[in-house]
């Protein structure tokens, strides 16, 4: 028997299949969001942001549970390649939305 899998991007904010889709990730009073989003979402949300990251304060890079998937994305290493790798070794992972750190940092330290 053949197994076919497929990996659909979707973009968080409109619905749509998105191809290039990638997970930012940004917080506001304390709370870290993530969101997955296409080119052009992406850019929509930078100019609704635009006036406010103008004016405001820079207080350096945020640390924390997100770190080892910026970590991750920064060495070229995207969730597919992460999800397919958990799959190959046991792990439950879902086919979208955020990677488990656990799981990315089990990848982390096989490679």
């Amino acid at each position: 028997m053949a197994q076919k899998i497929v990996t659909l991007y979707i973009d968080d904010l409109t619905g749509e299949e998105a191809e290039e889709a990638q997970t930012h990730t940004f917080s506001l009073d304390g709370v870290a969001y993530e969101i997955d989003l296409g080119p052009d979402s992406y850019e929509q949300m930078l100019q609704a942001f635009g006036p406010f990251l103008k004016a405001a304060r820079k207080t350096g890079k945020v640390k924390g549970p997100g770190a080892a998937r910026r970590q991750a994305k920064a060495g070229g290493e995207d969730s597919a390649k992460i999800r397919e790798w958990a799959k190959e070794h046991g792990y439950e992972v879902s086919d979208r939305g955020r990677v488990p750190a656990n799981v990315r940092e089990a990848y982390e330290k096989a490679h």
